[in-house]
């Protein structure tokens, strides 16, 4: 039964188009301030799978509140994301495929979004939404692919795909970090997951009267598995080794702040208007011990699935997910187990919410008649994943092309996956004609997803955004060399990449080179005689003078696309990049 708070207005923006007569007088009865339109908050959890709680049949994990939440919601229970964190997000925030956006990697310049997609966040705002974002960003540090700049009024993240990765804050490590609010640096007190719960329930208790959209992407479970050891002990006294017990820990954790959350709704006279969907961002990264192991001591849970995190069966990217709106209908613990995927949450969040999108093809489709439960046919749809964790897409590479019967793997195993939902026998000599069919339906696709292949997503320089810093985060390179965390930092490894860069504006330009961050305290000199620049069809050379943390050169660059690289070489002839530059225009 939908909220009788709301008055038929508010029933048509929302899509449940229910004729006046079917609601009794009291319900009929319209007010201005029924007309608002509901508030939505979005939980993504980052390498949790669908394994990781207790709901899902999980008897090690405590995870009472999303237990909870999930007895209380509608149920998708053949979800699916990309294999890994910043693909997923890409195609969560567009509704289209994550390599039509520029992104199907997680480092290497392959996560940054491109800069003409329109996401979910500005779709929000533009209908009347206040729009927040707390945790992960992970689609790109600069302008114009910062979150601040595609539709987020409130800001606070980490940098990188996670906290003490190259571009997040020198020395985080969870605990009192300092994230960027609106770009700024600012510091925190308290552990990760608590500041991105924090500041998003003081975003909802701002918005007044305002509809809000709260997006938060926690950074928890994923590594490195820091927490505090009293949600890890419990785990290692019941025999879970680690770093599962960390990693059991830190989801156990943010159940607490889940429950906290939905407590602060309900005090706060919001719990009936406003819409959560909890779901994760790929399979489980460490809720199975991998490897062969004997002996006792619990060995992990993953539903039944096959593989884990970034893989191409379904353990890789069948994930929880939950919707529930008791003012909107979307409670009572049913379960759907049509074929859906992260690409749907956009159309279903636009119906639901009276939203305009962009008028440009969308992979995904509105859930909303399976979630009202409908009874008109649902059109059978096949859907694609692949990890890509390589410069280029190479065709095949780690893919499955899924029906809500099958599942074609790298193109040539295929799985009959209501059967066998671990994927246990393959079953492509028995069905060559599916096998044939499904390939064909992946050629088309892949031929669809090629424009985006050769399309270089590049960093603004000489932008709104003055002076640039980047990192080697978002090198183009082999991926064994791009130093993509603090501890590789550390190791100062003898690696290079260049970086795809787009000068807006002529003119002159200064260029800093650093081996370590600008706010690392008690960094080392240069370890290098010689710094070399290249940039613009530009080429400069300068010797490091001694004890020097950083070299700054000044180049007149003309605009348009180009690559920027730098070169720190040893006296012996060995060299590395710089693993952090500054891009100031004069």
């Amino acid at each position: 039964m939908l909220c009788s708070r709301f008055s038929r207005t508010a029933l048509l923006i929302c899509g449940f188009l229910l004729p006046l007569g079917s609601l009794s007088a009291t319900q009929a009865q319209p007010a201005a301030a029924e007309t608002r339109k509901p508030n939505v908050i979005l939980i993504m959890t980052d390498d949790q799978g669908y394994g990781d709680l207790g709901a899902h049949g999980n008897r090690m994990i405590r995870t009472p509140n999303l237990d909870r939440l999930h007895a209380e919601s509608i149920r998708l229970t053949d979800f699916h994301v990309d294999p890994t964190c910043a693909p997923t997000r890409a195609a969560l925030l567009t509704g289209r495929y994550s390599t039509r956006t520029g992104v199907w990697h997680t480092i290497a310049g392959r996560s940054l979004m491109a800069h003409d997609e329109v996401t979910l966040a500005q779709a929000f705002r533009k209908g009347g939404y206040r729009t927040g974002i707390f945790g992960k960003w992970h689609l790109g540090e600069n302008y114009p692919m910062r979150p601040q700049d595609r539709g987020f009024d409130e800001v606070l993240v980490h940098g990188g795909g996670g906290v003490a990765q190259t571009p997040d804050t020198w020395g985080n490590d969870y605990f009192d970090d300092t994230y960027l609010r609106n770009g700024k640096p600012e510091k925190a007190k308290g552990y990760c997951t608590d500041v991105w719960f924090d500041s998003a329930l003081r975003f909802i208790e701002k918005s007044g009267k305002r509809p809000f959209l709260a997006y938060i992407p926690t950074n928890a479970p994923h590594s490195p598995y820091f927490v505090d050891p009293k949600y890890a002990e419990p785990y290692r006294k019941q025999g879970v080794p680690d770093p599962m017990a960390q990693f059991y820990g830190m989801i156990t954790h943010l159940d607490e702040n889940v429950g906290r959350l939905r407590q602060r709704l309900r005090d706060l006279g919001l719990e009936r208007d406003t819409i959560i969907f909890f779901m994760t961002d790929n399979g489980s990264a460490a809720g199975m011990v991998r490897g062969k192991t004997t002996g006792p001591g619990w060995k992990g849970y993953n539903a039944g699935l096959r593989a884990l995190k970034g893989s191409e069966y379904d353990g890789g990217h069948r994930v929880p997910f939950f919707a529930y709106w008791p003012g909107g209908g979307l409670t009572g613990g049913r379960d759907i187990d049509t074929l859906a995927a992260h690409v749907d949450v956009v159309p279903t969040l636009a119906e639901i919410c009276g939203l305009k999108l962009p008028d440009r093809s969308l992979d995904g489709r509105s859930l909303l008649p399976l979630l009202r439960g409908e009874k008109r046919a649902w059109p059978e749809r096949t859907l694609f994943v692949h990890s890509q964790r390589v410069q280029d897409p190479v065709k095949w590479k780690q893919s499955a092309v899924m029906t809500r019967r099958w599942r074609l793997v790298n193109g040539k195993e295929l799985y009959d996956i209501q059967a066998d939902r671990g994927q246990t026998r393959d079953l492509a000599a028995e069905h060559p004609e599916v096998v044939t069919q499904l390939r064909g339906e992946y050629e088309k696709w892949w031929t669809d997803l090629s424009p985006a292949f050769t399309r270089d997503v590049s960093i603004v320089l000489g932008g709104k955004e003055n002076p640039v810093a980047i990192t080697a985060h978002d090198w183009r390179a082999a991926d064994a060399q791009v130093p993509w965390n603090h501890g590789m930092i550390a190791r100062q490894p003898l690696s290079n990449g260049w970086w795809a860069v787009d000068v807006r504006r002529p003119g002159t330009y200064t260029v800093t080179l650093r081996s370590w961050p600008r706010e690392a305290p008690d960094a080392p000199a240069l370890d290098a005689g010689t710094a070399k620049l290249s940039v613009g069809g530009v080429e400069q050379s300068r010797p490091v003078p001694d004890g020097a943390r950083s070299v700054t050169f000044q180049v007149k660059l003309p605009a348009g696309p180009t690559k920027l690289q730098t070169w720190l070489t040893r006296p012996n002839g060995e060299a590395r990049g710089a693993f952090y530059v500054e891009v100031n225009r004069k």
